[in-house]
Formats: structure tokens, sequence, C-alpha cells
């Protein structure tokens, strides 16, 4: 994944701050990020969502609203009204530079706004959810001992998080004046709605009220004990996962076939979880993840490295011999490998040597009306899969630090 750091104009004529991921690979789609209340483009939740669907080819911009983050402006002129302006403003950007959005995701009152703005938006198919109010009034709980002096005042210092913001007037009585209900019921795209039931800070009744409200396509997926930022790791990838997974539905994300005879292209693997040993594999749009067990230190969510080894050469031997067959037209019905590795003495190895060797053995079943003939010829075909031949070769890596 490659990220740009841009500014673009917002509702206001101020630079706001923002960053494009963009995938390695093809460029399938472009998705829209819309930050929780007070927050920013650059916490736990918007990273990791925008990692995993640049892995699938979907390029995410996501900005810090006026007056927050890196943004230019003040936050105390700003409205909800104002942040539904500023995702306009972001998706005249993307569409400036011909990648206008097809899905918008927002959390919290970010997950409202893109409620609000989508149907007033070209070319949106798919809006995702996140923690979202069914009501933007419901965010002035936050501050609701200082409502009398933002209405006596025009405006009052708040303390949001531990941190000081000045709410105006304005904000208060624009959120107040918002029904989202025609909004998400005139809604023309698929909608994802995912929310923790134990969120303290956004109930989990008002993403029944939107589920409720919206027309199908719609989706409804529970974020567990997650709480409202979705600040641990192991939820936010999950949130991640199941949104590159649902968008695969409505948005085309087949990347063209590169040409006959060509190389596969990179893999790029890089780290997912700094404190353990989760990985990102990324391969074109397709994305895996590979990890190590509890016992060395991981959190064993995906398969080790050497399992990655391994399956390589199980699918790749189960493939060559359902080629062979297909091209003999033998009744082979399944064909499943089971591979294990183990480091073993190279007592047989030709050169004498007190070192070990890696011991890579397949145990292939297949069934079908196959002879005794037919049996032995593929059990000989299976040792001419290409990662065989790889693995018993010898191999050079050249490596270089950048």
């Amino acid at each position: 994944m490659t990220t740009e750091r841009i500014t673009f104009p917002g509702h206001s004529g101020d630079p706001l701050s923002a960053r494009l991921d963009l995938p390695d690979g093809p460029h399938l789609a472009t998705a829209l990020f819309a930050h929780c209340f007070t927050c920013s483009k650059d916490i736990p939740a918007a990273r990791r969502i925008a990692a995993r669907l640049a892995s699938m080819g979907i390029a995410v911009l996501r900005f810090d609203f006026t007056g927050l983050g890196h943004s230019k402006g003040e936050f105390a002129n700003t409205t909800f009204t104002s942040n539904v302006e500023d995702l306009h403003a972001a998706a005249a950007y993307l569409a400036g530079r011909g990648m206008a959005p097809a899905m918008l995701i927002g959390h919290s009152l970010g997950g409202a706004a893109v409620l609000r703005a989508a149907g007033e938006m070209e070319g949106i198919k798919a809006v995702v959810t996140i923690g979202a109010p069914f009501d933007p009034e419901h965010v002035t709980h936050n501050f609701s001992d200082a409502l009398e002096n933002i209405a006596a005042d025009g405006k009052a210092e708040v303390d949001l998080g531990g941190r000081p913001f000045t709410i105006g007037k304005a904000f208060v009585e624009d959120v107040k004046a918002q029904a989202l209900a025609p909004a998400i019921k005139s809604l023309k795209a698929a909608l994802l709605v995912m929310h923790a039931p134990r969120d303290s800070v956004v109930g989990i009744a008002n993403a029944t009220n939107i589920f409720t409200v919206a027309r199908h396509p719609k989706s409804f997926v529970t974020l567990d004990d997650a709480d409202h930022l979705i600040t641990r790791a192991e939820d936010a990838e999950y949130a991640a996962e199941v949104i590159a997974a649902w968008v695969g539905r409505y948005l085309k994300l087949t990347p063209p076939a590169p040409p006959i005879g060509a190389p596969e292209g990179i893999v790029r693997v890089s780290e997912a979880d700094a404190a353990g040993f989760l990985q990102d594999v990324q391969a074109g749009p397709r994305h895996l993840v590979a990890d190590e067990p509890l016992a060395y230190g991981g959190t064993n969510r995906g398969p080790s490295p050497y399992g990655l080894l391994a399956a390589g050469l199980g699918a790749c031997t189960s493939m060559t011999l359902r080629m062979y067959a297909r091209r003999k037209g033998w009744p082979m019905q399944h064909v499943s490998v089971d591979v294990s590795h183990d480091k073993v003495h190279a007592q047989d190895a030709s050169t004498p040597t007190t070192a070990n060797i890696d011991l890579f053995r397949r145990r292939i079943t297949v069934t079908g009306d196959l002879n005794a003939e037919q049996r032995r010829k593929l059990l000989e075909i299976a040792d001419k899969c290409p990662v065989h031949k790889t693995l018993e070769a010898s191999s050079r890596v050249e490596t270089e630090l950048v």
C-alpha cells in the first residue's frame, strides 16, 4: 500500500489534511472514510480498514474534518451540515483525479454524515456505518452539562476524551434539526451497519433504527464487545475483514487479467501488529494473513510462514493432478493433499554434512474409478508439480535493504 499525503479545500475553502491509501496493484474502486466526532483520519480503525481495502484494489481517502487533526479552519464554526459539505468536497477532489468514490464509510457521527451525503452523490454503490447514531443530536450527550452555557453564550469549551473543544451554538442547533430517516429510506446503495452491543457512547438501539428504516440490500454485523472507537487491534481487524468481504458483492473488483506468460508480480508482506507477529500478505487484490502460534509469541490468527510454504506445495500438487486427469479424461472425482514439514538430519545428503534439511511429507488422497496404473501415474505426476521442483532444486534469494 502506498500512502499519499494530500490537501484539498473544504466547505469553507480551508485546506483539509488527508491521506490517500492506494493499492500496490490495479486500482479497482475508491472509498471515502469519514471519522468519528472530534477524532481524526489516523485513528487505528481508519488505518486498519484502509489498509485492508487497499489490499483488495480499493483506494481509500481518509481526511480530517475542518478544524480537526491537521486540517485548517475553526472547529467551533463547524456543524453537522458542514461535515457533510466536507464529504462532498472530498468526493469532488477524488472525481477531479478520475477516481470518484463508489463507497462511503463512516464512523460514529461520520457514519451519520455518510448516510446524509450518500443520496446526494453520484455513483455510490455501498455505504458502511460503524457505531453511527440514528439521530445526529445524540452526540450532544457528550457535553450535555454545557448545553445551557452554549445556548446563553453562543459557545462553550468542553472536555471530550481529555481534550478541550469549543462547541458552538450553530452546531447544537444544526444536529437538533437533522432527521436521517428520509435519507436512509431513500438510500440507493447497499448498506452495512456495524455496531457493538456494549457501545456505551452510541447505544445499539441506534443501529437497530438505522437498519429497520433502510431498504434492502442491507446487512447488520455485530462487533461484539468492541468499544466505540474500535481501539483494540483485533476488533479493527475484524471490522476491516468483514467490510472487505461484504463490499465485494457490490463493487466490481475483478482485476484485469495479466498477459499470457507474464510474471505473477509482487507479493508484499507487511506488519499488521508490531506487538506480535501478525503479517498482512497482499498479492494483487488478494489478501491473507500470516502469524505464529501462541507458544511462539504470536496470536495464531493465520498460518505460519512454513505453513504457507506447505500450502503452496499442497495447492500446486492438487492443481497439477487435476490438470493431468482432466487432460487424460480420467474419472478422478476429488483430490486432497496433506502436507507436513519437519527438519531432519541430512544423513542421506550426497555431500557429507552435519546440517539439517527440510522434509516435506505429502499424503495425497484421490477418489474416483481409477485403476492401479492410473493411480501410479498420478503419484509420478505429483513429483512434477512446479513448486515440488522448486523446493527440490537449489534456489537463490537476492535481498536489498531500501
